[in-house]
């Protein structure tokens, strides 16, 4: 380990091809510190809407657009990241990037109405969806291919670090000293994340020059169409029960607030441990990862539909649920990498970021017309039936999507 920090830290200018040869996990890390930094930004809002709003004289409702700006320009930016940044070193791109944490969370912290907090969230998106189309195909240059579910679990790590964390430690820091002292904290999170990236990162020349054409391509790949929509069916089912299930927990097993806190924290421990799980799995199979995480939550939403009356059960599902999910970003992003040409890894990683955001936006949609239909076991059910269509599909078409593990050399599925 201490030998790949140190190469990682001095030899600048090794080749992405000879950074693969030596594991830099070192550079993998700063990667996780990037994400860590970003997705505990795109969290803060959750923990802070009601003081926001007050001081900056807007409704909690107007100032929770910020969360909105985020997620929509986020999606675009992961789609456009590949082809606007042809040609640049991503390794100045990378860092470009945890620039736009830092800025944006200063502008936040600084903001006195709700046009600069937008703005200041637009700049958010930007680095963050870019940044997510990219991470795969960056951690794919920086370690051999047998290392990249390890790599891409590491990543993953900072996600269920940030998700555990932005919203409690938001809340009590926000309280405690205010909210605008939580995003000038999340503006130091960005400078370590910056500084640690301008250490380790080796040179990363550009590959290809990608263009719109590029997306329509991949689009068309069976394989990549097969990624796509898995994340579509399954992704969306788990935000449509995931959304409701605090007025679930609330409605059934009848949980107090502060169980509920101590349910939700289980749920992301478990998504922590099924990140490393993912991983585990991924090393054989992504698509196996996939189907082990859609499955489980299909079971998960059995036991809640049958057993959610018992707080103990509830209880147990939940933390499982969350283990499950943990398991689907890893198995997705490498399963991607792994049937997309080389050269066109980003804009692959653009395409999933978008199906990732359409899977959102469509599951949480959905599921709050389900659940003012047919209350949170209805919302549950199609949580249920939606994964197991989704990991169902994916074991029996799967098949049709070989990857490459192992080797980069091996052919990519058309």
């Amino acid at each position: 380990m201490s030998d790949s920090l140190s190469a990682t830290t001095l030899e600048f200018d090794d080749t992405a091809e000879e950074a693969r040869d030596r594991p830099a996990w070192a550079a993998v890390i700063s990667l996780t510190f990037g994400v860590f930094g970003l997705v505990t930004a795109e969290f803060l809002p959750a923990s802070l809407l009601t003081p926001m709003a007050n001081d900056v004289g807007v409704s909690v409702g107007a100032a929770g657009q910020a969360v909105t700006a985020t997620a929509v320009v986020g999606a675009i930016a992961g789609l456009a990241a590949a082809i606007v940044t042809r040609g640049i070193d991503r390794r100045i791109v990378i860092w470009s990037l945890t620039g736009l944490l830092i800025v944006s969370s200063v502008i936040a912290a600084i903001a006195t109405d709700l046009t600069t907090l937008l703005f200041a969230r637009v700049l958010l998106g930007i680095g963050l969806g870019a940044f997510w189309s990219m991470v795969a195909a960056t951690a794919m240059r920086l370690v051999p291919p047998s290392a990249l579910p390890k790599a891409m679990s590491l990543i993953f790590a900072g996600v269920s670090l940030a998700t555990v964390s932005a919203a409690p430690i938001g809340a009590y820091l926000g309280n405690l000293m205010g909210w605008r002292f939580v995003f000038w904290l999340s503006a130091l999170v960005g400078v370590a994340a910056l500084v640690i990236q301008m250490a380790v990162l080796p040179r990363l020349p550009a590959r290809g020059s990608p263009d719109i054409r590029t997306l329509f391509r991949l689009l068309g790949r069976p394989s990549i169409a097969l990624v796509l929509a898995g994340i579509v069916v399954v992704i969306s089912g788990h935000f449509a029960g995931f959304t409701y299930v605090r007025p679930f927990l609330e409605q059934i097993p009848k949980l107090s607030v502060e169980a509920i806190s101590l349910v939700l924290l289980a749920y992301g421990v478990g998504g922590f441990l099924g990140n490393f799980a993912g991983g585990a799995i991924t090393a054989r199979s992504a698509k196996a990862s996939v189907i082990f995480g859609a499955f489980l939550i299909a079971l998960v939403g059995v036991g809640l539909l049958f057993l959610g009356a018992s707080p103990i059960a509830s209880a147990i599902a939940v933390g499982l649920w969350g283990f499950a999910f943990g398991a689907l970003p890893v198995g997705f992003q490498t399963w991607l990498v792994r049937v997309a040409p080389e050269e066109e890894a980003e804009s692959a990683g653009g395409l999933i970021v978008a199906a990732f955001q359409i899977a959102i936006a469509s599951g949480a949609i959905f599921g709050g017309l389900l659940v003012d239909g047919f209350g949170t076991l209805g919302v549950i059910a199609y949580a249920t039936v939606a994964t197991l269509v989704g990991g169902a599909g994916v074991l029996l078409l799967g098949s049709r999507s070989p990857e490459r593990v192992g080797s980069s050399a091996a052919p990519h599925a058309i």
